[in-house]
């Protein structure tokens, strides 16, 4: 089989999905071994980066989807709806960046972090299916885990969660409060500065 006849079999099988692709499942249709699948779809993906096309290959994990070009957005609600767009409190996306950097989170563990009752909010990005339920802990009264969900790579142009910024680093200081590393250094230095000017 072709390369190209390939990579239209792959389009075809992603635009009829209409979800993520995962790369075992393409190898098992295709008969082909995954790092030649990957091969193909990174060169598909290449295709669709040019300026002329509306759609775009997105990673997401171990597969694939298609999925419109962003900055086209304006045009395709109005084909659908003309809802607004759901936008996340703050709150959310509080408890998002929280259960994004500590995946398979409990609840309690969430609000313990963010020191305040966190139901309302968790509930939502359940509805939003940002976040999904990953199984339960195995301590007294099987808490529940939490996770983002492949919505959530895709709603912030993520492949994994290996793309996420470096959180900075911090310690607690002798009242109890949070300094972060980076404005320590930074306030030594500009103190520096001053001595030697």
């Amino acid at each position: 089989m072709k390369i190209e006849e390939t990579k239209a079999i792959i389009e075809s099988i992603l635009f009829a999905a209409g979800r993520k692709v995962t790369i075992s499942e393409f190898a098992k249709i295709l008969e082909k071994t995954p790092e030649e699948i990957e091969s193909v779809i990174e060169n598909l993906r290449e295709d669709y980066k040019e300026d002329s096309r509306g759609i775009e290959l997105l990673k997401i994990n171990d597969g694939y989807q298609l999925s419109t070009k962003r900055q086209y957005y304006d045009y395709i609600v109005q084909l659908f709806d003309n809802r607004s767009k759901p936008t996340l409190s703050a709150a959310a996306l509080e408890v998002l960046s929280i259960i994004a950097y500590n995946t398979k989170i409990t609840r309690a563990e969430i609000e313990a972090i963010r020191g305040v009752n966190s139901d309302g909010t968790l509930y939502r990005l359940l509805e939003y299916h940002l976040v999904e339920e990953a199984g339960k802990l195995d301590a007294p009264g099987k808490p529940t885990l939490y996770r983002v969900t492949d919505d959530f790579l895709k709603m912030f142009g993520l492949s994994s969660l290996d793309e996420l910024p470096e959180l900075p680093r911090y310690r607690i200081d002798e009242n109890e409060q949070i300094v972060l590393e980076e404005i320590e250094n930074l306030n030594a230095k500009k103190e520096e500065n001053e001595e030697n000017e």
